[in-house]
């Protein structure tokens, strides 16, 4: 019989375990190993079973339990100390508090998604995780940020394999007073809501969700409350769930409710209000056109606000491929712009903004990664080669200049490590290496012995095969009515076996099946009577991907065969719960996306945190930091003829790889079993390797790369009523007018007749300016070796210099001089060009505007 109502009563806890209570209401639980051990010693048969979620955990122990604790001095004293040491950690200055007076003073962080914990469901994948682990980071680091998102009922999905191998989808509703959450509140104790103005005269409302996550208060914005239709009840339903329209309301309501909700937060908190916003990927990026309605209201204009809003603007791309970013229809943007949206913005000038380049405005479709291009001074991609890649992909908005200088920098992402090492791991450096920063521990000392070491990996192993097959008997009940399962799947896997992982999202560039090239090599690896290889595998497709679910099945219906079905298994319902277990539990973690549609790929880096050596594509922070010590390079087949050849090529190089490097070096063992070499190298790479690839380092890189410039530039342009904003939108309007006059009519040069090294070329260019002056732009010569395809080769840069003004031929035309020293050999070219010049702009591309001699 179903409930026609379910909601989540709270446990009383003793008034001498209030510590616990306190500990529970902050999610530093998720990565601080000390307060999960105190949740533990309650019943840890319990504790494991709710997946270490205090709050669940508490709601079902025992009164009794909780009573004999209550009269435990030991224990109630051990619970104050974790009181007392989350205080103090939420208290006590941190890395950013030594950084001076020149720092934000709150940086409001907007991700449609958040992976904090699984027992707060909220993500789908990378993305997700990585904004947790970019707060829990910035916690750890006192950075004062503020997290923004949406709170869904019934977040991503929960999957389930059918008897044939097609992914299922459930959508378990969440009861949001059964996690750790509170509602925003004001003085009167009223919940505080935001309210967006519909078309037709509706309203969509929201209440505000807090969680603390350690030192960072995280905002999450829910519809389903009774003010609401019915309709717009469900608006924060699913995460990416919906069609156009419904996804065009959520992110709405994420940037628009969003950026009102953090003014009712600061409000109430008296936090200063935020002086940099970031965006984490495009959907948030209607926050800006709050922004700008907001400084109009102040007085502004449209132009003006649009510079102040860019110069304390963040915006971080994480896609490289173009059908990865959210396109509107413009008619439907338009329709929700047109009424009282957003007051005083002019629905003309929001949506030139999402045009994409090249287009016609009034038909384009309205991006918006390019809206959040263009309402950021500051953007960065995820990986050095995904920052190429950006700088290629999203070139078109800076017209005539090379994608070197796109204004897209790059911070390559990483891992908290504190929520992704094993525990195990963690002992080991406790008790070996005398610290509990795994991070940062001397894992190639000698106070370490090999055996130890491979002794602890081979248990995290065991938990891994515990837990798989643990997962596939709830699997089997699930898809036989509650069958018990045959004996095999308590067989499959083997704790001392190479094992290899591979879980992520599933759309098709990812290949999941890469391995299925040639399934009889495959299975001839696995069942290597010698040398055995054994794959746990993972990952969802979106519910509307069709072509990735076929990938799944493939690769389910691949494992279902009975002479495989122990060495090969795909596990169900990936989440942060199965991450925990399945990255310490592999040695090898593969990774063979098509090459540079990766942008990060952080699996590979958890994985590395808990001594797993990578098999990977040259992609995302892989080909960057890919060494022989690390792990194995899977060449690229980049000059394939198509597709399925590549795919062939680069499975055959995987296949090589894993039975003639991989598992030779694996099974190479001592005489008392331990594979030294293979530990070597696992030792060296969390040594070395693991600390370039922790949160704490991307974060760090954040703050001194671009918060910091973005808060003293946002400074200096709001200063004295946005005396700077005014003048640069007025200066920017006048130059882009006048731009169609402006000209390079001739260069010349002289001063060497055979050029050799060291020769000094001088040069003399006419240029026609127009109504612009000569202290509106730059005349700059860009030289360097000329290539066969008529480009400069690693452009150099060098300004010419205005001619006094005797020199002036007509009004409006000048000549520049300057020269350059050749400094060496080869083939050589060069050309002069004009681009604007401002003290306030960060960029010579930054208004798309170039004039290059022809």
């Amino acid at each position: 019989m179903k409930p026609i109502r379910k909601f989540t009563v709270r446990a009383v806890i003793p008034a001498e375990l209030g510590a616990l209570e306190e500990l529970a209401a902050n999610l530093r639980w998720a990565w601080h190993e000390p307060t999960r051990r105190l949740f533990q010693h309650v019943d840890p048969e319990l504790w494991q079973a709710s997946d270490r979620d205090p709050v669940a955990f508490l709601g079902e122990v025992a009164p009794a339990r909780l009573a004999e604790l209550a009269g435990d001095g030991g224990y109630v004293e051990w619970a104050e100390r974790e009181r007392a040491a989350l205080r103090e950690y939420l208290a006590e200055p941190r890395w950013f508090q030594s950084l001076g007076a020149e720092t934000p003073r709150t940086i409001a962080y907007f991700s449609p998604e958040f992976g904090i914990t699984a027992a707060l469901p909220q993500y789908s994948g990378g993305l997700g995780i990585l904004a947790g682990d970019h707060l829990k980071a910035a916690s750890d680091l006192g950075v004062p940020i503020v997290g923004v998102g949406l709170f869904y009922k019934a977040g991503y999905f929960s999957q389930s394999i059918s008897p044939d191998g097609w992914q299922q989808e459930r959508y378990p509703v969440l009861d949001p007073d059964g996690l750790p959450l509170t509602l925003l509140r004001a003085p009167d104790g009223a919940p505080v809501q935001v309210t967006l103005a519909l078309p037709d005269d509706r309203a969509l409302h929201a209440r505000v969700w807090k969680a603390a996550v350690g030192r960072i208060p995280l905002l999450l914005l829910d519809t389903d409350i009774p003010t609401n239709s019915d309709e717009l009840r469900s608006v924060t339903d699913r995460l990416y769930g919906g069609g156009g329209e419904h996804r065009l309301l959520q992110e709405l309501l994420l940037g628009i409710g969003g950026a009102r909700a953090i003014r009712a937060w600061t409000e109430l908190s008296g936090c200063p209000a935020p002086d940099v916003f970031h965006m984490n990927e495009g959907h948030a990026g209607f926050l800006g056109l709050e922004r700008i309605a907001t400084y109009i209201g102040e007085g502004l204009t449209f132009a003006a606000a649009l510079q102040l809003v860019r110069a304390g603007t963040v915006f971080t791309t994480h896609t490289p491929v173009p059908a990865g970013i959210d396109r509107f229809d413009r008619a439907l943007v338009e329709r929700y712009l047109s009424g009282s949206l957003l007051p005083g913005v002019d629905p003309a000038d929001a949506l030139a903004l999402g045009v994409e380049p090249g287009a016609d405005p009034a038909t384009s479709a309205f991006n918006m990664a390019v809206m959040g291009l263009r309402l950021a001074q500051h953007a960065n991609g995820v990986s050095k080669l995904h920052g190429e890649v950006s700088r290629r992909m999203f070139g078109d908005l800076w017209p005539g200049f090379d994608a070197e200088e796109v204004p897209i920098t790059s911070i390559t992402n990483g891992v908290h490590a504190p929520t992704w090492t094993d525990p195990a791991l963690l002992g080991l450096a406790e008790t070996r290496l005398g610290t509990g920063d795994t991070e940062h521990a001397e894992w190639r000392s000698p106070a370490l012995a090999d055996g130890e070491f491979w002794t602890v990996k081979r248990a995290m192993r065991q938990q891994l095969v515990d837990d798989a097959r643990r997962r596939l008997a709830a699997s089997w009940r699930e898809q036989h009515s509650g069958a018990e399962p045959p004996k095999w799947v308590s067989q499959v896997l083997d704790p001392d076996t190479l094992t290899v992982g591979f879980a992520r999202r599933v759309p098709t560039y990812k290949r999941l099946t890469l391995m299925l090239q040639d399934p009889e090599r495959l299975k001839a690896i696995l069942t290597n009577p010698e040398r055995p290889v054994q794959f746990v595998i993972a990952g969802k497709s979106h519910p509307a991907d069709d072509e990735g679910k076929r990938l799944i099945q493939r690769l389910v219906q691949f494992a279902q065969q009975p002479e495989l079905r122990g060495r090969i298994v795909f596990l169900p319902d990936y989440d942060m719960s199965m991450a925990e277990k399945l990255y310490p539990g592999c040695d090898v973690w593969l990774n063979n996306p098509l090459r540079p549609l990766e942008a990060c790929g952080t699996s590979g880096m958890k994985a590395a945190m808990n001594g797993a050596l990578n098999l990977s594509i040259l992609d995302g922070w892989w080909a960057e930091f890919a060494g022989d010590d690390y792990g194995w390079v899977i060449p690229s087949a980049d000059a394939a003829g198509d597709a399925g050849e590549r795919d062939t090529l680069e499975a055959a190089a995987l296949y090589d790889l894993l039975e003639h490097r991989v598992a030779p070096r694996y099974y190479e063992r001592d005489g008392d079993g331990v594979p030294v070499e293979w530990v070597r190298r696992v030792r060296e790479t969390l040594a070395v390797l693991a600390p370039d690839l922790g949160a704490d380092r991307m974060v760090r890189e954040y703050v001194e790369r671009l918060y910091r410039p973005a808060a003293e530039h946002f400074t200096i342009v709001a200063a004295e009523s946005a005396r700077g904003a005014r003048e640069l939108s007025s200066w920017g309007a006048r130059v882009r007018a006048a731009w169609p006059g402006v000209h390079v009519a001739h260069v010349e040069s002289g001063g060497i007749d055979a050029p050799h090294v060291g020769d000094e070329l001088q040069l003399r260019a006419v240029v026609r300016l127009g109504e612009l002056s000569p202290d509106d732009v730059r005349v700059e010569v860009v030289y360097g070796r000329s290539r066969a395809d008529e480009t400069i080769d690693a452009a150099q840069h060098a300004e010419l210099e205005v001619a006094d003004a005797a020199a002036q031929r007509s009004p409006g035309e000048h000549l520049y001089t300057g020269s350059l020293v050749l400094d060496r050999a080869g083939a050589f070219g060069y050309t002069v060009r004009v681009v604007p010049r401002h003290p306030l702009l960060l960029s010579t591309a930054e208004l798309g505007l170039v004039a290059i001699a022809d």
